[in-house]
């Protein structure tokens, strides 16, 4: 790492990194500097509520998020979120720490978490107005805590401020980014898991109320309904993933029950116990080691691509439907492999390609993919027949060009912390030409015939608000 000023500086610092020969950017960074001393053209405020000093800096193709503490909390934070990542727990990748500085305090260094938003967007009312959205918050949130705590991880800070999230298929996803008052256990007591939700529920309360008393909280959020429904849903998914099942010797049914309603959820069961009563007549099924993630696993092993939970589950549906459509022209059999490389190869990578290139940083690849299939879905819905997937593609990036990029939002904006890329669902007098080259889904969205089909739609239904979408949940 540069100097940036004289070499004594740097006598007795320590540098850790990880995976250094991905980041060797890092070697133009002023570490000699206190972080609030910085000054390059490529620095920039990070959004958000923060207790230290944050700062992002940009270089070619990857940012950085740089936070400046003391020693001990460096150091910690940089074992636990590493040891969060090599868990399979979302979170920031840890890139480096840097203590022992002559000029003060440590430093933290993470690799920016691209599309990202902090509560703070998600909630002003502009910007990502999905349907129900303090509700697709809250179960990112209880989903996030549950699976820390089945990891044995105490984060004892459970806050929004300490969260970031991800559009997932007109869902969220939550990644955890501060851990200074975390602690790794083997298994969390009740009590551990306790303590967390109480600090949780204090804090999103918090949160929320700030907001609401600056007349910055959208209208339809309760702040304290929101922070007190934490607990129940909390209970409600962890009793799902954790508790015992019975049934009689030999019947399966419920073993099978289970394993769909975890499936629905996301999580899949690594190892289930199975236990034999005293009486010989029925049997016990305990799940040892769940996961979540089993929809994402899953498009990962067939196609290579990286996605959360809910536009995955939305990716190999459509990756279905495209088989089936392959098998019904070829009239032969087509398995599930073999549909998802044809797929990827003759319906997803072209899609991708065709959005220009200066917009694929308004929304993840994954979410443009998952949001033209809603296009899709309305225009047919509007126009009472099949819409040509060209068709739907063309309109939608007619609109992507007026949405703000979410991939790197800059803090030295006040707009940047409102505007989230907010869409009409579809411009109402788009010409809608006869026929689908594409041939594709299978799925036949059918008007109501009692509708008016002069009638204007609302351009401001938002993804993940129709009946198209499964996203899941709590």
């Amino acid at each position: 790492m540069s100097a940036g000023g004289s070499r004594a500086t740097l006598v007795g610092m320590r540098v850790q990194v990880a995976r250094p020969a991905e980041h060797g950017a890092l070697a133009e960074l002023p570490v000699d500097m206190r972080l609030e001393r910085w000054d390059m053209p490529n620095l920039h405020p990070v959004l958000g509520l923060h207790r230290h000093i944050v700062k992002l800096i940009e270089f070619d193709g990857i940012s950085y998020v740089v936070k400046e503490l003391p020693d001990d909390l460096a150091d910690r934070e940089y074992r636990l979120l590493r040891g969060i990542a090599e868990a399979g727990l979302p979170t920031a990748e840890m890139v480096a720490v840097v203590t022992e500085r002559s000029v003060g305090e440590g430093l933290v260094v993470t690799r920016h978490l691209d599309y990202s938003l902090p509560y703070r967007s998600l909630l002003m009312g502009r910007g990502l107005r999905i349907p129900y959205l303090g509700d697709r918050m809250l179960d990112a949130l209880v989903v996030l805590l549950v699976r820390i705590h089945l990891a044995g991880f105490y984060w004892g800070d459970c806050s929004l401020s300490n969260t970031l999230f991800r559009r997932d298929a007109g869902a969220l996803q939550a990644y955890i980014i501060d851990v200074e008052t975390a602690e790794w256990h083997e298994e969390l007591t009740p009590g551990q898991r306790e303590l967390d939700l109480m600090i949780a529920t204090d804090n999103v309360a918090g949160g929320l109320l700030d907001l609401q008393a600056a007349g910055r909280l959208a209208d339809d959020i309760d702040p304290i309904e929101v922070a007190l429904a934490i607990g129940d849903r909390y209970a409600a998914l962890w009793n799902e993933l954790t508790s015992v099942e019975t049934g009689r010797v030999g019947d399966v049914a419920p073993l099978r029950a289970r394993l769909d309603r975890l499936h629905d959820l996301g999580f899949d069961v690594e190892e289930m116990e199975i236990v034999t009563t005293d009486d010989g007549e029925r049997v016990r099924y305990v799940p040892k080691v769940v996961e979540h993630g089993y929809h994402a696993e899953r498009l990962a092993s067939l196609t290579g691509l990286e996605t959360g939970e809910n536009q995955a589950r939305r990716m190999l549906q459509d990756i279905r439907e495209y088989g089936a459509e392959l098998q019904r022209t070829s009239k032969r059999t087509i398995t599930e492999s073999v549909a998802a490389v044809r797929w990827l190869d003759q319906r997803f990578e072209p899609i991708i390609e065709s959005i220009p290139a200066e917009l694929l940083d308004r929304l993840e690849a994954a979410e443009i993919f998952h949001q033209l299939l809603e296009h899709r879905w309305y225009m047919s819905e509007h126009a009472a027949r099949d819409v040509p997937i060209e068709t739907a593609l063309a309109d939608y990036v007619a609109l992507l060009e007026h949405a703000p990029a979410e991939r790197l939002q800059l803090g030295n904006t006040s707009e940047a912390t409102e505007l989230t890329g907010e869409l009409p669902i579809f411009v109402a007098d788009a010409e809608i030409p006869e026929g689908d080259p594409w041939e594709a889904t299978g799925s036949d969205p059918a008007a109501d015939p009692a509708a008016d089909p002069a009638a204007e739609p609302d351009p401001w239904v938002h993804y993940g608000s129709s009946a198209s979408s499964d996203s899941g949940g709590v």
